[in-house]
């Protein structure tokens, strides 16, 4: 690792119990920058940040892997990104928060290079699935007759094109376009923003532009649409005279917010220090403020399965389960899905047990989505307006069709209504 990447710092002690010593395998420790209290701190932060996210993110993948109705095309999507942010934790936090602890990495070069490309790689992957994931969201909440069907297959061919993706800047650095290094307070290694040269100026605009930029364009721009959406199945069902639906408003517009500015806080800083370092090459970066970008996309795995996943009732039922060893079963009504409540409902109304069956196939699409579950609660406010106005024997016949379209969408080519709108709920 070149020597003069790292910034100097104060004189410590050296010695086996000295924070910048060398370590029990005698590879040589880079200086120590920062005050040992601070160290210290650091260390307990992300000491924390690692058990949380290690326990959130196992949980996320032990309920998913436990439950085979839950494996369904959108519950692969929740399962990388659980992966992801996992691998971030142990390759990422685990590392910062012993080299935190010596007050320095005195783990050599090899292994600082691995954690920077670990980080990198398993940071973007994280960062593109949620892109992934609020189009998906956009797509079978907002286009329901579009012909954008979410199967297993489509899934893992936007997974492997996230990861083949990511793979890909995430190894530039390894092959000399940039590079990975130690950074700020010399306790953590990423890519080395210091480098002045051209070739990592070309790698931050692009990383910039390609990594992140476009990325937040596409998750505003489809949860807008989510929003809008929501807005208009509102009102129409004010207009075949149902409540207002303000709670479910508030709600998904809640559950938007934290997606968006868990995202913001997550990537911004990390975003604003590439482009700082491109636009004044000699401006003096202080350790600690180069260092908290890096520890700001650290917290995501923390955040991402309460925003994405522990939002939603039968998620945290089915976590309880794994977490009691399947002791724990949920009493009540409540007990199904959203999702399945309403099968449940709509066989009520009608025996139609055969198509009832066929439905259920379909239902892993939302089953553990917060956000189309909330979608999914307007959609029945709608669809019980719309039965008070039907004749008995158009009723069934609207059950009939719910219940044998394989979209699980109503619309006007199906049902002869004149509802004046466009909107066409889909789970």
């Amino acid at each position: 690792m070149d020597s003069s990447r790292v910034t100097p710092g104060p004189d410590f002690p050296s010695g086996p119990d000295s924070p910048s010593g060398p370590d029990f395998l005698g590879v040589p420790a880079a200086p120590t920058v920062f005050p040992r209290l601070g160290y210290s701190v650091l260390s307990v932060l992300m000491g924390v940040n690692t058990v949380l996210s290690v326990l959130n993110n196992s949980l996320v993948v032990a309920v998913v892997l436990r439950s085979p109705s839950v494996l369904g095309p959108m519950s692969a999507i929740i399962l990388g990104l659980a992966v992801s942010d996992l691998m971030i934790a142990l390759c990422g936090s685990l590392i910062v928060t012993i080299t935190n602890y010596r007050g320095s990495f005195f783990l050599g070069d090899a292994v600082c290079v691995f954690q920077g490309f670990a980080v990198n790689y398993f940071g973007l992957v994280s960062l593109c699935t949620l892109t992934l994931l609020a189009y998906e969201r956009y797509n079978v909440i907002c286009k329901p007759q579009a012909g954008f069907k979410l199967n297993m297959r489509r899934s893992r061919m936007g997974l492997l094109f996230v990861w083949v993706f990511c793979l890909f800047w995430a190894v530039a650095p390894l092959l000399g376009w940039s590079s990975y290094g130690p950074e700020g307070v010399q306790t953590s290694c990423s890519l080395g923003w210091e480098e002045r040269s051209w070739s990592n100026y070309s790698y931050l605009i692009l990383y910039t532009l390609l990594c992140f930029i476009i990325p937040v364009i596409v998750i505003i721009y489809c949860y807008a649409k989510v929003l809008k959406s929501m807005r208009k199945l509102n009102r129409s069902v004010e207009l075949q005279g149902g409540h207002s639906c303000v709670e479910e408003n508030e709600r998904a517009i809640r559950m938007v917010f934290f997606m968006i500015t868990a995202f913001f806080v997550c990537w911004m800083p990390y975003t604003v220090l590439s482009v700082v370092v491109v636009v004044d090459p000699e401006l003096h970066i202080p350790p600690l403020l180069a260092t908290m970008p890096m520890y700001f996309a650290k917290t995501s795995p923390v955040y991402n399965p309460i925003i994405y996943f522990l939002s939603n009732k039968q998620f945290r039922a089915a976590a309880l389960e794994v977490l009691s060893c399947g002791r724990y079963i949920p009493r009540g009504p409540a007990a199904p899905g959203l999702a399945m409540r309403t099968l449940y409902r709509r066989k009520r109304l009608n025996n139609l047990s055969t198509r009832a069956s066929a439905h259920n196939r379909v239902l892993p699409l939302c089953k553990f989505d917060p956000l189309a579950a909330v979608i999914h609660r307007l959609e029945l406010k709608f669809l019980d307006a719309v039965k008070e106005l039907l004749p008995l024997g158009n009723k069934a016949l609207l059950d009939e069709l719910l219940l044998g379209s394989p979209a699980c969408s109503l619309g006007p080519q199906h049902v002869n209504l004149n509802l004046r709108m466009n909107w066409s709920p889909r789970c």
